[in-house]
């Protein structure tokens, strides 16, 4: 089956694989943002102890996105994992040392003996939930503002700064991006505590955090989306492959892929939808459409940024080094290899679903973590 197809088609069927897979770990950030809310939502131990257990039964499906999600990437298009995560490695090692503390703060926050007290690893949840967050939506920015790596005729490449990757901070737009994914993150997580806590003190504050929360995430998304369009972005010709710049390249990505552009804004009317069942009615759904929503948003500029012969990572330095679908993957016989293995993913999304079903059958309540001796 996939031998049939071209190469340039395995190379666009791989980079949806990937929006796809981090589409779904961007919705799952939701554990991320309800780490943060855990004293503003939670103002009992018992509240703060529903919360963490109500996380603890999602944060290693967000983790098994992620690592799949990097696998994937790896996998198909070693040369940008080569480039931005030997190059940009300070900022990749900070985004995984927040996810080694996570892990370890579930592990141990309740154990017996705890020498450093659980107060400890609710700082490393909040850490977490608010550091790892905006850094991840920072990184995820330079695939519009680019990075300083030059890649040279051997595919090797090497970066320019002595940062690392920390020079991403100083660009405003990186910064708004990594912002708009936390306050999101943190909208999610209300809208998710709303449908998974039975505690209406619990609820009532979670609205609240749709409200307001909700509303920074708002002008945050506007300033975000107004750039984009309005970006001077990479173009490439598909025969000589050579580079160049092209004033407005994403808002002609949309423009030329009407498809893409439905499904943007789909995205964006669930998404609002779902922030408007939080905010103003005791509708209990909100997640659901919202994260309906989230899911296509993220598609949608995962497909403009690497569709359409447009390099999804632009080079500050060489423009000629700027990354494309064509010139960053593997071989082809990688790509048929690893698309029989990709046909295993819906099962394990299906898996996911299965387990989220059966630990949601009722919203989690006060009672079930008096009687579980093994909670988080």
């Amino acid at each position: 089956m996939f031998e049939n197809m071209s190469y340039l088609t395995l190379q666009h069927y791989w980079w949806f694989l990937i929006a796809v897979l981090g589409a779904l770990f961007v919705f799952m950030n939701f554990v991320q943002g309800g780490q943060t809310l855990l004293y503003s939502i939670g103002k009992t131990e018992e509240e703060r102890d529903l919360i963490i257990n109500s996380l603890g039964r999602k944060w290693e499906l967000g983790f098994t996105t992620l690592v799949m999600f990097g696998g994937a990437l790896f996998a198909a298009f070693p040369l940008f994992y080569a480039t931005s995560f030997g190059g940009a490695y300070y900022v990749w090692m900070a985004i995984l040392f927040c996810f080694i503390i996570q892990a370890v703060a579930y592990e141990y926050r309740k154990k017996p003996g705890n020498v450093f007290g659980k107060r400890t690893y609710e700082i490393f949840l909040f850490i977490n939930g608010s550091l790892g967050i905006i850094l991840i939506g920072t990184a995820l920015g330079t695939l519009f503002t680019g990075g300083n790596f030059i890649v040279d005729d051997m595919h090797l490449s090497h970066w320019t700064k002595s940062t690392y990757g920390l020079e991403a901070v100083l660009n405003p737009f990186n910064i708004a991006f990594g912002f708009m994914l936390f306050f999101l993150a943190l909208v999610q997580a209300a809208l998710y505590f709303m449908n998974n806590i039975a505690e209406a003190e619990i609820q009532r504050r979670a609205r609240i955090v749709v409200r307001y929360e909700g509303l920074i995430f708002l002008l945050l998304f506007l300033y975000v989306a107004y750039n984009i369009l309005t970006m001077t972005g990479v173009n490439y010709d598909p025969q000589t492959r050579l580079v160049n710049l092209e004033a407005l390249k994403y808002l002609h990505n949309f423009m030329q892929m009407p498809a893409v552009t439905l499904l943007l804004i789909l995205g964006v009317v669930l998404l609002l939808w779902g922030m408007a069942l939080g905010a103003f009615t005791k509708s209990k759904h909100g997640i659901w459409f919202s994260g309906l929503g989230t899911v296509s948003v993220v598609i949608a500029l995962f497909l403009v940024l690497g569709y359409n012969h447009t390099a999804y990572y632009p080079s500050l330095v060489n423009l000629q080094s700027s990354l494309t679908i064509e010139n960053s993957s593997g071989s082809r016989y990688t790509l048929v290899a690893m698309s029989y293995v990709s046909l295993l993913v819906p099962f394990v999304l299906a898996y996911i679903v299965a387990v989220w079903r059966a630990m949601d059958r009722k919203p989690i309540t006060p009672e079930e973590i008096r009687n579980d001796p093994h909670h988080y």
